[in-house]
């Protein structure tokens, strides 16, 4: 048995991003956004201006951007990884997700809503000891029933929750247990070694029960009408409005639980404005504090502008194109591998990310414990390329298409180096443009040849990232990839909690997924923030979203 509290950090997050670090190491409402009243109201306002607002605030059905940014400041979790400085931009701090074989469940993490914790050495369970006297933005005290009926609601609505509960080996009810008022338990079937590390995933936060079963009633008594617009949680925000298509506005609560990390900025305008050069024309007139989501080219220009900062921080955010290996001729490995050799990757980093990323070298992030980036060895090389096509029976090369994201605007640019590079190998690449709203649509069907996807996996895992990619029977195995021996060795790394030998496992797994080529390998797209100077405490965190909670002002 082992228990770790959060009392023995010394120092508070803000301590920690002023300095602490080098010590120890919603109503649906009408409303308009006047961006000249929110700049003058400065001090402890923060305005943001984002690609849109959340369309749901239900994390259990919805993934747009909106929504993570909103889930952050409204719910908290059980655990969270303890901050630490980057270790190449010291203004930027991040989550420690590194492999620590001494400590418990080698992972690095402290107590949020939960005050200490018990861990089974074999993985079987994990016993959580509750911080009394926590309250939810309604008023309702933190209890072991809230942490059941949250994971309860996972298993009874399935969508994103069962993929939760699935991963953390959670199949009945019976095993979220209450074991009293402020204790709570899960009691796996198997060895599961996610047990602390999922804990602080964005989308594991707690809600307040008595909150949902009152506004849901027997019609709905998971609260999804509620939940999807409005919050009952433990966070430091509370929703005030939300206009869809326009903006959001979140308060801070005076009676947030953790005194020393109580929220800086009090008001928070979220600020619905699509295109990315409005966004720069805000910030560059001091109209808001960040501008979220900027092309890379927009971001090098405004590292020029008086009183804005840029900074640009490694990601788990992955860019590559699934290639089909249900479809001719990406059902040979061959030409999967001669696509990989034909890819422009420095090209693309150079004039499509101005170097703001760097290339994908493996098949899961490279800032993740397990990354094996050595066994790429797609550097371009058409010659070899050439070679491939013709051991594979298409000496004269093939037509095909690639479908890519109107919505995203670095796909076409890449697509255009790739098409004008595999030219030269005889693949006649057609591109197909697909409106945003119906990309993913065309990515989950798998009818596709060749199509973009950007994903980020929100575990720091290597068998997390394994499992949802490659295991040929995930939902997101989106290139239709199967191969026996990994399915094998990413089922047996589920199995053990015993982070050496799953090291090892997926070490082989990725060993064979590379050398299969299931993918066409582009990039890590950096993480970017633009944001006045005077605007400090950015953290990053895997789920590639921004905390309110996080932010101050200088001085």
């Amino acid at each position: 048995m082992f228990t770790e509290s959060k009392n023995s950090i010394k120092f508070t997050r803000r301590q920690f991003l002023k300095g602490g670090a080098a010590l120890a190491g919603a109503a649906m409402v009408p409303g308009l956004w006047n961006p000249t009243k929110a700049f003058a109201a400065k001090g402890d306002t923060l305005v943001i201006a984002a690609p849109a607002t959340p369309q749901s605030l239900d994390c259990n059905f919805d993934v747009s951007l909106g929504t993570f940014d909103s889930i952050g400041a409204l719910y908290d979790n059980l655990l969270e990884f303890v901050p630490i400085t980057d270790p190449k931009v010291p203004t930027v701090h991040r989550e420690d997700i590194a492999y620590y074989p001494k400590k418990v469940g080698y992972t690095n993490v402290r107590g949020k809503l939960a005050e200490n914790w018990d861990l089974d050495p074999d993985g079987r369970w994990v016993r959580f000891h509750l911080r009394k006297g926590v309250k939810s933005n309604w008023g309702n005290e933190l209890t072991a029933d809230d942490v059941k009926w949250t994971w309860d609601r996972k298993l009874a609505l399935g969508a994103l929750g069962a993929f939760y509960t699935s991963t953390m080996g959670i199949f009945r009810p019976e095993q979220n247990v209450v074991e009293d008022r402020y204790t709570f338990s899960f009691r796996l079937d198997a060895p599961n070694p996610l047990l602390l590390r999922m804990q602080p995933n964005l989308y594991c936060p707690i809600y307040d029960s008595k909150k949902c079963k009152e506004v849901g009633g027997k019609d709905d008594p998971w609260a999804r009408k509620f939940i999807e617009n409005d919050s009952a949680g433990f966070g430091p925000y509370r929703l005030k409005r939300l206009v869809r298509g326009q903006q959001a506005e979140f308060t801070a609560r005076d009676d947030y639980y953790y005194k020393p990390d109580k929220p800086y900025m009090k008001r928070v305008i979220f600020k619905e404005v699509p295109q990315s050069a409005a966004r720069v024309s805000l910030l560059q007139g001091g109209a808001v504090d960040i501008a979220q989501y900027l092309q890379p080219l927009e971001l090098i220009a405004l590292r020029k502008a008086s009183g804005v900062s840029v900074e640009t921080v490694a990601a788990t955010f992955m860019i590559w194109i699934e290639l089909n290996a249900k479809i001719k001729p990406f059902d040979n490995v061959d030409v999967r591998q001669a696509m990989n050799y034909a890819m422009p990757q420095q090209d693309i980093l150079k004039t499509v990310y101005q170097n703001l990323g760097s290339p994908l070298h493996a098949c899961m992030p490279d800032i993740y414990p397990g990354w094996a980036g050595n066994y790429y060895t797609y550097e371009s090389n058409l010659e070899k390329a050439k070679e491939l096509l013709a051991q594979s029976g298409y000496a004269n090369g093939f037509k095909t298409t690639l479908s890519y994201n109107a919505g995203d605007p670095v796909q076409e640019p890449i697509a255009i180096l790739y098409q004008t590079s595999l030219k030269k190998i005889g693949v006649d690449l057609q591109l197909r443009k697909v409106p945003a709203a119906t990309f993913y649509n065309n990515v989950t069907e798998r009818k596709q040849p060749m199509i973009f996807y950007v994903d980020s996996p929100w575990c720091p895992d290597p068998g997390y990232s394994m499992t949802l990619y490659f295991h040929s029977k995930s939902y997101v195995n989106y290139s239709n990839y199967s191969n026996a021996k990994v399915d094998e060795l990413i089922d047996a790394t589920a199995r053990t909690a015993d982070m050496g030998a799953r090291i090892e496992m997926m070490d082989q797994a990725q060993k064979i997924i590379m050398s299969e080529a299931p993918w066409a390998f582009i990039a890590y797209p950096n993480y970017s923030l633009a944001r006045k100077s005077d605007l400090q405490g950015w953290t990053y965190y895997t789920s590639n979203n921004i905390r309110f909670q996080d932010f101050y002002r200088e001085g």
